[in-house]
């Protein structure tokens, strides 16, 4: 018989943290392979011994249950619990008889600490429980509860980053076992100073290779095969404050070092003098924030982000207050404040960096950031307990620069509770390159695709690799890696978006992690500045987060040449979208120096309201440059320099 755990008792591991799937073994009752747990040895002493250790079986893994309201029909839990009314089961009885049942340990309980008028989420107001199960055992719970209960895997959340891929097929080759060279690169900063920390990776050849430069920047990496010009690519991430880097076909030597020298962050035409001067990153002056009267800052408006955490070490991040750490809440639940990833730091930055004498100014600088912390090991539980510290604490706007598998019927719930309080959430479309991933496929929440343009980093960085042939007569492209379809609503600058990382650096990253904190911030100015957000229309319910999230949509230009699947409604104008006068002769749909879409595409075109009972012309069509150009169907994907598309600053 199974421990059966009581609400007062703990698990072996923290809860939420990666032992919560690791730690069961084989299936229950699953004998030892000998008295002593060792494999039994061989019938004589000549015999070839087996090697000591158990046999690899399913472990125990989370799952969440709850009450699922189902009309109609009658059900048994099969746990010595009869269901002979249609009403929905109530928390504390699915708890009783999943502790009553051997080999289901109960291991936590997530209750709603806050009473809405009405959920609308099938009954699942009351809250979920965590059980370690094995597949099996589920799915019998599942056949049992005959349609009462949800039963579904506590999934392990992402942070939306490239991920490396599990194989699609067993592979036809045997073990490498033929001649092999060690190719030694040596990464140098401003003046040649060494930098340690940088992660180098070698692409093609038999097996790809990486490492991490030690203190004299130097890192020696196995080339299986002796001839380097099977190497496709080598490509070098900085730890922060330089741009990386990337060589398509690169001439290595096998005799001495081969050095690279990375471009220090401040030599981009647009951050001359950063950090020590204050800067507003490209994203943000593409949207306008820059023509922002300074005093909108964001001010009264509750915002969540729920990451990695953030390092309020960071001088842009030391006015954050407010926090909690949901994989630590047992033991310390104040450790919000270390962000070993360093991606909630820089998601957070994005939104709501203060700007002193240095670094980069967040689109909201004055709001209230709440930090959540999930990363690393988050799984949907933590998610639901996140969204249900959002509802208990009155925040406003959640950025969400996470992604999942399949999507989960108890987090949906979850996120109709949340909308049903007035809390908006925005989330990030994946990386993938594929479908938009859940979250942000949920018709609830404000889905961001990213963007990047042109001249924004160093022909010679990584950041090159996501560019894509649609790049409209100002540089604008939708990223190659970005999440594309229907469920798209704006995009956001999401390539090379410099903010903050721990303990008090700065680093330049792609993803559509970055882009949605664009749009995070962007919600919190429209709720604490447009005028019809005041007053009355400041009471956080569904219909504000409608309205909210129309403003953004039509404050949006098209950019690119990509189609709407991939850009939405295209990219919001702060200026438009708080509602603020444009200058004589100017409209939203061309912003100075910049260029609108085509008329008719996206299904924007004619006459549509910008929000602030005005009306937004038909876009202008868009210059033909990269269009005509010879290369402009070639020059990308094959990795031609864009070195003839920059400013001279590069």
């Amino acid at each position: 018989m199974a421990k059966q755990l009581k609400g007062k008792d703990m698990p072996k591991t923290p809860q939420g943290s990666p032992g919560d799937d690791a730690e069961q073994g084989a299936e229950p009752g699953a004998q030892p392979n000998g008295p002593d747990g060792a494999a039994s040895r061989g019938g004589s002493d000549g015999a070839a011994q087996e090697p000591r250790g158990r046999t690899v079986a399913e472990r125990k893994k989370k799952y969440l249950v709850a009450s699922r309201q189902q009309p109609g029909g009658f059900g048994t839990l099969g746990l010595g619990l009869g269901v002979a009314s249609l009403a929905p089961l109530s928390l504390s009885t699915i708890e009783q008889a999943l502790q009553a049942s051997p080999d289901i340990d109960v291991v936590d309980k997530i209750a709603a600490r806050t009473t809405l008028e009405s959920s609308g989420a099938d009954g699942g107001s009351e809250g979920v429980l965590v059980a370690r199960m094995t597949d099996r055992q589920a799915g019998e719970l599942h056949q049992r509860g005959g349609g009462r209960l949800l039963v579904e895997r506590d999934q392990h959340l992402q942070l939306l980053d490239p991920m490396l891929r599990r194989p699609d097929l067993v592979s036809s080759l045997t073990p490498y076992s033929g001649p092999s060279a060690e190719v030694t690169v040596a990464i140098t900063g401003n003046g040649g100073m060494p930098l340690p920390d940088a992660e180098v990776s070698l692409f093609g050849g038999m097996l790809p290779a990486s490492g991490i430069t030690d203190g004299g920047g130097i890192v020696r990496l196995r080339l299986y095969g002796d001839d380097p010009r099977t190497i496709s690519g080598l490509y070098v991430k900085p730890h922060a404050d330089y741009w990386s880097f990337y060589q398509r076909d690169p001439d290595l030597s096998l005799d001495e070092p081969n050095i690279v020298a990375l471009h220090p962050l401040s030599e981009s035409p647009s951050l001359q003098g950063f950090p020590r001067q204050n800067a507003i990153g490209w994203g943000a002056r593409a949207m306008r924030l820059d023509q922002l009267p300074p005093h909108f800052r964001g001010q009264g408006i509750k915002i969540a982000v729920i990451d990695s955490g953030a390092a309020t070490s960071h001088d842009n991040l030391n006015r954050i207050r407010a926090g909690f750490d949901i994989m630590n809440k047992r033991t310390d639940p104040s450790t919000w404040t270390e962000d070993t990833l360093g991606h909630g730091s820089h998601c957070t930055g994005v939104i709501g960096a203060s700007d002193p004498a240095w670094g980069i100014r967040g689109f909201a600088p004055e709001a209230e950031i709440h930090v959540c912390k999930l990363f690393p090991g988050g799984q949907i539980s933590q998610l639901i307990e996140a969204l249900e510290y959002c509802i208990e604490h009155g925040i406003d706007v959640v950025n969400m620069s996470l992604g999942g598998g399949a999507p989960s019927e108890a987090l949906e719930r979850q996120i109709v509770r949340a909308r049903q309080a007035g809390v908006a959430c925005i989330a990030a479309a994946g990386n993938s390159g594929g479908p938009v991933q859940y979250p942000a496929s949920s018709p609830n929440v404000l889905a961001v695709a990213a963007l990047g343009k042109l001249g924004e980093f160093p022909p010679d960085s990584y950041h090159t690799e996501t560019v894509s042939p649609d790049a409209d007569g100002q540089g604008y492209f939708s990223a190659k890696f970005s999440c594309f379809g229907p469920q798209v609503d704006v995009c956001a600058p999401g390539v090379a978006i410099v903010s903050a990382v721990p303990p008090n650096n700065f680093a330049a990253w792609d993803g559509t992690s970055m882009a949605a904190p664009h749009i995070t911030g962007l919600a919190a100015l429209i709720l604490a500045h447009r005028p019809d957000f005041q007053g009355l229309g400041s009471a956080r319910s569904p219909e504000r987060i409608d309205r909210l999230f129309q403003v953004i949509r039509l404050s949006a230009r098209r950019v690119s040449l990509a189609d709407q699947s991939r850009i939405g409604h295209g990219m919001p104008d702060v200026l438009a979208a708080l509602g603020l006068p444009l200058a004589p002769g100017q409209h939203a749909g061309a912003w100075p120096g910049m260029y609108g879409g085509a008329p008719g595409i996206g299904g924007m075109a004619g006459i549509v309201g910008n929000g602030n009972s005005g009306a937004l012309p038909v876009f202008p069509p868009v210059p033909q440059f990269f269009v005509q150009h010879p290369l402009a169907a070639q020059a990308f994907p094959y990795g031609f320099p864009l070195s003839s598309f920059l400013p001279a600053g590069w």
